[in-house]
């Protein structure tokens, strides 16, 4: 059968268990959803331990499946990194080979120096935190001065934070756009990131008007050779600001995983025509994982499952529904940065064969297989699993 669409959805974080040089990354014993799993008692994700889930690790409350209901297996991470960036680029078939710079001690007087002087605003902070931590700590101090507050985390990125009533949302995503400029060369971290926030001292709250200014990928993604061929790549959620646009037909934002979910669902049903739907539900990453938050994550995952048959209701005999992760992100194991991990893989549609994928040896193997699905130019990286999943 010649495949229509392929959709693909993006928990964002959700790994499943340390990879081989994950010591390399101080990251020994992480394992985003086992972990998780160990914490509340038991995932409640019926569906997708359907799916198979649980054939691809041993998760509490996820039973393994004799006839699973989709392919399953897991991906392991090539890229100098465990961010957002590395792990979508490679998803889309580009291996990093440099690390994006990271800054544990903030960042240099130059950058700084130059950000003020182009903004025309203080900043405080300027070291790495929490988001939601640091703005218990400089929200009201920002309030009283209107100075940016400045932050970055374990992964390559410039947070500014600013109350939507002090710095107008447009006033912010210029200086991100100034920052960006800066933070160019040596210092061009993986993104830049608006980060406002609105209430009072005591019960600030971020918003859904963040906005992510990545770096452009340095080739070709699966997602570029799409476009080029004619075909659809819709973006839901924060994947638009990942490539920078770049391979990307049309663009839908979406303000939670239920927005996301329900706009994916939408999508399903009214972008018909051939090619890919690529949806990030963020908010595992950023409410539960970076929070440390194992019960909100696992809530989360049930939500998800929760919808995955109206998702599943929606597809049509020649789609292919493809669940995924770009990284780890264990709440339960020290800091609140992200962890290098396996990622599983979930493929399922009237189309597909319940087969075990095993260990893929790169992301970008999904990359190659939407390529291969589609019979175009195959991205520089990443081997098919399109013969596996859908025979000869």
């Amino acid at each position: 059968m010649e495949i229509n669409r392929v959709i693909t959805i993006i928990l964002d974080s959700a790994g499943i268990g340390a990879t081989p040089d994950a010591a390399d990354f101080g990251d020994v014993g992480c394992h985003t959803l086992g972990n998780i799993a160990q914490a509340v008692g038991g995932l409640n994700m019926p569906n997708m331990e359907a799916m198979g889930l649980g054939n691809i690790a041993i998760l509490d409350g996820v039973k393994p499946q004799l006839e699973p209901t989709a392919a399953f297996g897991k991906m392991d991470e090539v890229s100098a990194g465990k961010d957002t960036t590395a792990g979508h680029w490679e998803l889309a078939g580009i291996h990093i080979n440099k690390p994006f710079p990271m800054y544990p001690d903030g960042f240099p007087p130059d950058v700084m120096d130059a950000f003020v002087t182009q903004t025309g605003r203080g900043f405080l902070g300027n070291y790495p935190s929490s988001g939601t931590v640091i703005l218990d700590k400089l929200g009201e101090e920002h309030i009283k001065t209107g100075k940016l507050i400045v932050y970055t985390s374990g992964d390559s990125v410039f947070q500014i934070a600013a109350h939507e009533e002090i710095v107008p949302i447009d006033d912010l995503y210029k200086y991100c756009k100034i920052a960006r400029e800066i933070l160019r060369g040596k210092h061009e971290v993986s993104r830049v990131i608006a980060r406002p926030f609105i209430g009072e001292p005591g019960n600030f709250t971020r918003t859904a008007n963040r906005h992510d200014y990545s770096v452009v990928p340095p080739e070709a993604t699966v997602l570029d050779n799409l476009k080029e061929a004619g075909l659809m790549v819709l973006g839901i959620g924060k994947i638009n600001d990942i490539y920078v646009g770049h391979g990307i037909t049309e663009a839908i934002s979406t303000k939670s995983n239920k927005d996301g979910i329900d706009k994916t669902i939408e999508a399903i049903r009214t972008h018909t025509d051939k090619g890919l739907i690529f949806t990030n539900l963020v908010d595992f990453d950023a409410k539960f994982g970076h929070r440390n938050n194992p019960q909100g994550y696992a809530d989360a995952l049930a939500e998800f499952d929760q919808h995955l048959p109206q998702i599943m209701d929606a597809l049509n005999e020649d789609d292919i529904l493809v669940l995924t992760a770009d990284h780890g992100n264990d709440p339960t194991y020290p800091g609140t940065d992200h962890t290098r991990e396996y990622v599983p893989i979930l493929v399922a549609g009237d189309a597909v064969q319940s087969v075990n994928l095993g260990v893929r040896s790169t992301f970008a193997d999904l990359a190659a297989t939407i390529a291969d699905i589609f019979d175009v130019k195959a991205p520089p990286q990443g081997e098919t699993f399109g013969v596996e999943i859908l025979g000869s």
